[in-house]
């Protein structure tokens, strides 16, 4: 009968993990093979590995493991997660030709010819979606330069250039210190509202408007067309202002009032980028939606939803005395200095595209005109519609809100009726190269044959205007907006221009494609209002922060924006002077 004898075991004496090295039978003959280190959490799920990123063996002879770099970091890569133990180490058991690579050399008498392109890629691309180095030689991204050793990244020319976008902003309003701060809100939790509201309830009219000059639609970049400055007037009274909305408020026609500009800027508040703010009045159970004089709803903003908008010089810094005598002058393509050109091309681009021989009078004269004025009125017309933002049928909250309109089209209808009435914007383009230009196209190469390129990156860079705009036509009850494209005569000279096309859209359908909801701006209203109306009586302000994407609601005093106000601070600071 075959015994089993059990073979004799040799404990480790050091209590580690392995057979120890000092009780290794003498007849093992693999002793001196070298241990490759090891842990429980290793993977040994293949006897061999073929994919090992050792590349050359003469790295590991010389020390250098080619599966590491110089940070010690693993050749392979980041994605693949945690490096088990052991396994980034060089392979003890590789043959290395060391011989035979050294006294190895190519012989070749025949001449090589010059290599084309890039060393790196040959000039080629690598992929879809890559660039070859030598292609990207003449356009180079912002902040590269080139030294005596050819291109690095580095030094001082484009310095934080990618923090363009960052730059700290002034508020749109000093925050006094005796304002108290009521409330917070974010702009995700804006967009979250929502509220279906019906048709508007027309109220009366007033103004008097002219026929849109149907020949502006046929021009193209070939046969541009110079933009004429016009002597007209036209208002833009705030609220509180308003004689219309003051026997209105009288009649107890509405609980809140407010004109389509402030209102707009309140419905489209998530798209903004900067600052503004609305002067909120509540009386008794009225609540009034009001503008400071000189705010930023007097004028339009240019490329605010760009990645890179255009930048105002940096204000000097009162600490340092120097720099008051070398503060830089603002350039044409400043946001400052486009954003009064933009304003300039949209006036008279609305007065130059009527036809003033033939115009309709709506039922009351303009109510701003005054008897004293000899200047000849624009084109506008004032609607007053009213909506109702009531949740529930016990709530009565209805907003009364002044619209305008500011042509009408022959032949869709009687205007007085509110058939065929069209708003008249203009979008300006400066300079494509310039910073701030949000990578524009060229419209007098691209208009005519590629239109739609050039409106996806004006939607883009121009996403809150054109948002604006758009709530504004809908909320006049217009059937067409006529949006013309304007550029400068010379990229440097931003007093004259000429207009390149013009383009039609349904307002409705255009804000479809900006994807501006109508039921999320009422939302939002709706909600500020039930804040406001929760508030005593008194003045309140709603103040866009200037970087971050917040509202913040202040409470005021009442003299608070008023011309007695901005007295008494001068006064003060007359004071201030000569006690100094």
């Amino acid at each position: 009968m075959v015994s089993f004898t059990l073979p004799p075991i040799h404990d480790n004496p050091d209590g580690g993990w392995g057979p120890s090295s000092s009780n290794i039978p003498e007849q093992f003959k693999f002793k001196d093979i070298p241990y490759a280190p090891f842990s429980k959490s290793d993977k040994l799920g293949r006897f061999a590995d073929w994919n090992d990123p050792m590349s050359d063996g003469r790295q590991a002879v010389t020390g250098v493991s080619s599966t590491r770099d110089s940070r010690g970091a693993s050749g392979r890569s980041r994605r693949d997660g945690a490096q088990a133990f052991g396994s980034g180490t060089a392979s003890a058991f590789a043959y290395f030709h060391v011989d035979d690579e050294s006294s190895f050399s190519l012989v070749d008498n025949k001449t090589t010819a010059p290599r084309r392109g890039s060393a790196f890629m040959k000039g080629r691309p690598t992929g879809r979606g890559s660039t070859s180095f030598a292609n990207r030689g003449a356009q180079r991204p912002r902040g590269w330069f080139t030294t005596g050793r050819g291109g690095q990244r580095g030094g001082r020319k484009g310095w934080r250039d990618w923090d363009k976008g960052n730059r700290t902003r002034e508020s749109s309003v000093t925050i006094s210190p005796q304002w108290t701060m009521l409330e917070e809100i974010e702009f995700h939790r804006l967009t979250k509202l929502k509220l279906e509201v019906d048709d508007a309830e027309d109220i009366d009219t007033y103004g008097r408007i002219f026929a849109y000059d149907k020949t502006y639609d046929r021009i193209t970049t070939k046969t541009e067309k110079p933009l004429q400055p016009s002597d007209r007037i036209k208002y833009n009274t705030t609220t509180s202002d308003d004689p219309v909305i003051q026997q209105l408020a009288a009649k107890d026609t509405a609980t809140v009032y407010t004109t389509d500009v402030i209102l707009s800027v309140l419905m489209c508040a998530p798209r903004s980028a900067y600052p503004w703010d609305i002067v909120i009045v509540r009386e008794g159970n009225h609540l009034f939606l009001d503008k400071r004089d000189g705010g930023p709803f007097d004028t339009v903003t240019v490329n605010e939803n760009a990645s890179d908008p255009p930048q105002d010089p940096a204000p000097p810094n009162p600490n340092n005395p120097s720099e008051k005598s070398t503060q830089e002058v603002p350039s044409i393509n400043s946001a400052t200095s486009l954003s009064l050109e933009a304003t300039y091309i949209n006036q008279n681009f609305g007065f130059q595209a009527v036809i003033e021989s033939a115009a309709v009078d709506f039922a009351h004269p303009n109510p701003f005109y005054g008897p004293g004025e000899t200047d000849p009125l624009a084109s506008c017309g004032y609607r007053y519609r009213v909506f109702d933002l009531s949740v529930t049928e016990d709530e009565d909250i209805k907003l009364c809100v002044r619209t305008e309109v500011d042509a009408f089209l022959p032949g869709h209808g009687n205007p007085q009726d509110g058939h065929g009435l069209a708003t008249i914007r203009a979008l300006n383009e400066f300079d494509p190269r310039a910073p701030g230009a949000g990578g524009a196209q060229d419209w007098r190469s691209k208009l005519d044959s590629q239109r739609g390129a050039v409106v996806a990156t004006e939607m883009k860079n121009n996403s809150c205007k054109l948002a604006k705009w758009t709530v504004q036509s809908i909320l006049a009850g217009a059937d067409l907006m006529k949006i013309g494209y304007i550029s400068r005569v010379n990229p440097k000279d931003n007093s004259r221009h000429v207009i390149l096309s013009t383009a039609s859209m349904r307002p409705a359908d255009f804000a479809a494609q900006l994807n501006v909801s109508l039921a999320n701006g009422w939302g939002i209203v709706r909600t500020i209002t039930d804040l406001c109306m929760k508030m005593p009586e008194g003045k309140y302000v709603l103040i866009k922060d200037p970087n971050k994407s917040v509202i913040r609601l202040y409470s005021v005093p009442m003299s608070a924006f008023t011309a007695e106000e901005d007295e008494g601070e001068m006064f003060e600071a007359e004071e201030h002077e000569s006690a100094a």
